[in-house]
C-alpha cells in the first residue's frame, strides 16, 4: 500500500533547550491541518530532544483528521527541540486495518540511534527493492515504500557508518523516484526530493512575532521544511526556496546547509508532477515561484481560448476548479455566477479510499441555488474527471433545477493512464475517458457538451509563469503514457 501523502519538519534555533517558547509538536500540528487536504484517513507526528536513545523520541499517530488525533492532551506528551509530521490517504489498498503500522513517520531504532522517516510519493521499482531488502535477512511490517525506505537507510554501509548523508544518497541512487522526504536523526532534519523533483518540497524560516506579524528583521527561531508553502503563514514561516530536484539537504539548529545534489542522467528532464497545479495542490500554495491559483486561472483562459460555447453564466464544480472558472469568465465576458452550494463539513470525493465512499461523498456534498440556475445556459467549470462519479449526478441536479444548457469545460486534459509515483490512479479501466469515447461524454453524463482543456494548454499554462533558475519540466505520464523513467511494476 502506497501513498499520497504531506509531510512536514520543524526543528528550533539552539542553542537547546531554546528560549524562543516555540512549542515543536504544537507547531507541526498546525502545518498538518494546512496540508490535510494532501490526505485524510490518518496522521502521525514524531519529536525528539535532538538525542539518539528512545527517552529522547516521543511519537503519536492516528486514524482519522488532524485535530482530531492530536488533541491538547497528547500534543502536551510529544516534548523536544525538533520533530516530524505526515498526514496520508492511501492511494490503493485501502486502509481497512485500525492499527497504525502503516501511519508515518516510520521510526525504526537502528545501531546509530534512533530514524524517523516522513514520506511522500512512490517507488517506481519498489518491488525490486523490496527484494533486496528481504535477501539481507529484514523483516518488513507493512508493504509501504516508506517502511522499505527507512530500511533501505540503515542498510546502505557508507565508509562513516554515521554518515546518513551518504546513506542518502546510496538510496538516491537506487531509486530514482518518487519521494520528497523528511528524515530526523539525533539533533538534525534533512530534507530530500527524488532527482526528478516529482514531489513537491519547500523550506521556510520560522520568525518572531510582532503585534501579530512574523518579523523577519530578526534572528530565526527555527527551521520548516513542508510538502508545500500553504501552512507557512499559520505558523509565522516565510519561504525560503524549493528544495532541488536531487538535492539533499542538512537543517540543525544553526540554519539551513544544502549538501549536494544527486544528478539526473543527462537526457533527462525533471518531471513534476503537473497534477500538483491541476487539482492537489492547496490554491494559495507557490509551485516553482508562481501561485497555483494564478496557474490555475489561466488554464480557464486556456480552455475559453480553446473551448469557448455560448452561455449566459460561468460557474463551477466548488472548490478547487474556482480559479479556473473565474478565468473563464474573465476571459469571454460571461458572468461567474455559483450554482452549487458546497458542504463544507463532506471531504474530498477524490480522496476517499472506495468508490461507495466516494459516491456517497457526492451525494451529501453539493446543494443548488436554483435562482441562479432557472433558465439559464451554464458553462461548468471542473478541474479534472478521474473516475466520472461525480459530473453525471451533478449535471442532473442542475437539470432539475432548472438548467436549460449545461455545457462542460473540464480545466485539464483526459485522464487515461495510471500513476506509478502516488496518486490514486491505479488501473486504466477505471477512467471514465477509457471507457467513454470522447465524443459520447455529454451524452453519458446528460450534458449538452464536453470539452477538455489540451495538454499543450495545460503547459503552457504552467510554464510562462514559472520563475526559477534552473531547467524545469512536467510528468504528464496519466495524461499522455510518457512515463519519466522505464516503470518496472
Amino acid at each position: 500500500m502506497e501513498h499520497y501523502c504531506g509531510v512536514f519538519g520543524c526543528i528550533t534555533a539552539g542553542p537547546w533547550p531554546n528560549e524562543s517558547n516555540l512549542n515543536v509538536a504544537q507547531l507541526i500540528r498546525r502545518a498538518l491541518i494546512g496540508l490535510q487536504h494532501r490526505g485524510q484517513e490518518s496522521a502521525g507526528i514524531v519529536t525528539s530532544y535532538g538525542g539518539v536513545n528512545a527517552k529522547d523520541m516521543f511519537s503519536w499517530k492516528g486514524h482519522g483528521l488532524v485535530n482530531q488525533i492530536f488533541t491538547d492532551d497528547v500534543l502536551s506528551k510529544l516534548k523536544g527541540n525538533l520533530g516530524v509530521g505526515h498526514t496520508r490517504y492511501s492511494t490503493y489498498g485501502g486502509s481497512s486495518d485500525n492499527n497504525t503500522i502503516s501511519v508515518q513517520p516510520f521510526v525504526v531504532d537502528t545501531v546509530y540511534g534512533l530514524l524517523a522517516v516522513g514520506h511522500n510519493g512512490e517507488l517506481v521499482n519498489a518491488k525490486q527493492l523490496r527484494q533486496d531488502v528481504l535477501k539481507r535477512g529484514v523483516g518488513l511490517s507493512s508493504y509501504t515504500d516508506s517502511e522499505l525506505i527507512t530500511q533501505m537507510l540503515t542498510l546502505s554501509p557508507p565508509e562513516d557508518p554515521d554518515d546518513w548523508p551518504s546513506r542518502i544518497r546510496q538510496f538516491m541512487e537506487s531509486s530514482p523516484l518518487a519521494y520528497s522526504l523528511v528524515i530526523m536523526h539525533a539533533d538534525k532534519l534533512y530534507a530530500v526530493r527524488d532527482p526528478y523533483g516529482n514531489r513537491p518540497l519547500c523550506i521556510g524560516r520560522l520568525n518572531r512575532l510582532v503585534n501579530c506579524v512574523a518579523d523577519n528583521t530578526q534572528d530565526a527561531i527555527g527551521w520548516v521544511v513542508s510538502s508545500e508553502t500553504c501552512p507557512f503563514y499559520s505558523i509565522g514561516a516565510e519561504t525560503i526556496r524549493e528544495v532541488l530536484p536531487g538535492e539533499i539537504v542538512e537543517i540543525s539548529n544553526q540554519g539551513v546547509k544544502s549538501l549536494e545534489v544527486v544528478a539526473r542522467p543527462p537526457s533527462r528532464p525533471p518531471a513534476f508532477c503537473i497534477f500538483e497545479y491541476v487539482y492537489f495542490s492547496r490554491p494559495d500554495s507557490y509551485l516553482e515561484g508562481q501561485m497555483v491559483y494564478t496557474v490555475r486561472k489561466k488554464c480557464g483562459k486556456m480552455l475559453a481560448i480553446e473551448s469557448y460555447v455560448e452561455a449566459d453564466v460561468v460557474s463551477t464544480i466548488p472548490e478547487s476548479a474556482t480559479p479556473a472558472a473565474m478565468g473563464y469568465s474573465e476571459h469571454t465576458g460571461i458572468p461567474y455566477v455559483e450554482v452549487l452550494c458546497k458542504n463544507r463539513y463532506v471531504g474530498r470525493s477524490f480522496i476517499q479510499p472506495t468508490t461507495r465512499l466516494r459516491q456517497l461523498a457526492v451525494a451529501s456534498k453539493f446543494g443548488p441555488y436554483e435562482d441562479n440556475i432557472k433558465g439559464k445556459r451554464i458553462v461548468l467549470v471542473d478541474d479534472s474527471i478521474v473516475r466520472g462519479n461525480t459530473m453525471q449526478p451533478i449535471v442532473a441536479l442542475l437539470r432539475s433545477s432548472g438548467a436549460l444548457e449545461v455545457h462542460v469545460r473540464i480545466a485539464s486534459p483526459p485522464i487515461k493512464h495510471p500513476c506509478y509515483m502516488g496518486i490514486n490512479i491505479p488501473t486504466k479501466g477505471e477512467l471514465i475517458a477509457n471507457r467513454v469515447e470522447l465524443d459520447k461524454l455529454a451524452e453519458y453524463f446528460g450534458a449538452d457538451s464536453v470539452r477538455y482543456l489540451t495538454v499543450e494548454g495545460l503547459k503552457k499554462a504552467v510554464m510562462e509563469g514559472a520563475q526559477v533558475n534552473r531547467e524545469i519540466g512536467q510528468c504528464t505520464a496519466c495524461l499522455t503514457g510518457e512515463y519519466p523513467v522505464d516503470i518496472t511494476w
